[in-house]
């Protein structure tokens, strides 16, 4: 059953416009929590070169994004995966590039350790890790709005909440990944790459 985010449609086109940017031409893209699949659909399309290999570990999400796969019936998107970003044992073995939104505030600090550890063996050298979220940095003041957000996902789950940029920047390196753009997004959000180096 199809579901809606109110939020992916509002970002996918800024988002886009990056990875416009910073895409290779070819090749698979995986989405790690790709939610309603709405940004798979809209990406698919928006880049028909590139392969889109959705993701989830939720069922209801899953069979969201199959429904819109086959009502779009988009040849470059490829049905979803079940993947937990926290688990260390993923059913892919490699992607031109990965793409996360708005699941790193949204997931036990395990979910990131696993994706950043994945991005470090799926990824080839120079291949981008996109993130895309709301963030806390020591050198830039945190607007109230995403304070009050913060405090309302640790209400409701306390493994959750904002992170740390350093934190993030943190475990990239850990895993041979280092951030190489910061871009200021609508709503006060951040879309971070990192690459994959030698």
């Amino acid at each position: 059953m199809k579901r809606s985010a109110p939020a992916a449609l509002r970002n996918r086109g800024p988002i886009a416009d990056i990875l416009a940017e910073e895409l290779p031409a070819r090749g698979r893209v995986l989405e790690v929590a790709s939610g309603t699949g709405e940004h798979a659909i809209f990406l698919a399309e928006r880049f028909p070169g590139l392969e889109w290999q959705p993701s989830d570990p939720d069922a209801e999400a899953l069979s969201s994004i199959e429904a819109w796969r086959v009502e779009t019936g988009l040849v470059n998107l490829h049905p979803p995966l079940t993947i937990d970003a926290a688990s260390e044992d993923w059913p892919i073995d490699r992607a031109v590039a990965m793409l996360c939104i708005n699941m790193i505030h949204i997931s036990p600090p395990a979910a990131t350790i696993g994706l950043m550890r994945a991005a470090g063996k799926l990824l080839p050298e120079g291949a981008p890790l996109i993130l895309y979220g709301p963030y806390i940095e020591d050198d830039v003041e945190t607007v109230q709005s995403n304070l009050d957000f913060d405090a309302s996902l640790k209400q409701r789950n306390p493994q959750w909440g904002l992170r740390n940029i350093k934190w993030v920047d943190g475990l990239a390196a850990e895993n041979g990944l280092a951030r190489t753009r910061r871009v200021a997004m609508p709503a006060n959000n951040l879309l971070l790459i990192y690459r994959r180096g030698a």
